[in-house]
């Protein structure tokens, strides 16, 4: 039976299929407050309540911020920084060159020094927008992925959303080099005005996975999945 990560989130294992085939890539697709970050730093907190070491890389928050983003959820990262369990990155995406050549050399040797077990990257779409080439930003992405495979390491990547079409990256690439991807949306209701979320697993290989699509609340405990529910 192949080793899963259980993501520890309510009802999103299930779907799944008992958790993230060990040393894959997910992709986490959605627009802007869909919850892609909070999902991720679930992951990341479940992770650490699991006794396994994390690292969280943002492109876009500094240090502080996902630690206040994280306590509005009752997560509190600090220890876990402090205990060196999880270790929070942040790289700036207006010094592109160095941000990129930082990640290729650096971060490879630093999930494995550290003995991270999972990884998250929030926005992968950040870093694509580093590059004017096609060519540039699929090099990079697929050698990004290999290197952290090599790892062992599995890792959520986020991306942004193409507004005419919500299914897809808006480089369109990383759903590709991902071995799954979640897609994380949100429409309003005509009649009341109300958000619905909805989220639905594209792919997920090496796992018998469902292929509905599922609501989804973000609590003031974090992404709660209502598998058992249906849209309407």
């Amino acid at each position: 039976m192949e080793d899963k990560v259980v993501t520890g989130i309510k009802g999103l294992d299930e779907m799944i299929g008992s958790g993230i085939p060990r040393g894959h890539i997910l992709a986490l697709l959605g627009s802007c407050g869909t919850g892609k970050t909070t999902l991720s730093l679930q992951y990341i907190w479940n992770g650490l309540a699991m006794g396994e070491k994390a690292i969280f890389i943002s492109l876009e928050e500094d240090e502080e911020a996902i630690k206040k983003n994280a306590t509005n959820y009752g997560w509190d990262l600090q220890p876990h920084i402090d205990g060196q369990n999880l270790l929070l990155v942040k790289l700036e995406p207006a010094d592109a060159k160095n941000t990129v050549m930082k990640i290729k050399s650096e971060l490879p040797r630093i999930i494995k020094g550290f003995g991270a077990k999972r990884v998250v990257l929030d926005s992968v779409s950040l870093l694509s927008m580093m590059f004017d080439e096609e060519a540039e930003k699929r090099n990079t992405l697929f050698s990004l992925c290999k290197q952290i495979k090599e790892t062992g390491a599995t890792a959520m990547f986020t991306a942004e959303v193409k507004e005419d079409n919500p299914s897809t990256s808006r480089d369109g690439l990383v759903e590709y080099v991902a071995d799954g991807v979640i897609s994380l949306r949100y429409k309003e209701t005509e009649d009341s005005g109300d958000v619905q979320l909805s989220i639905r697993i594209i792919k997920m290989r090496r796992a018998s996975h469902s292929r509905k699509i599922k609501p989804y609340s973000i609590t003031s405990s974090g992404i709660d999945v209502h598998s058992q529910a249906e849209m309407f």
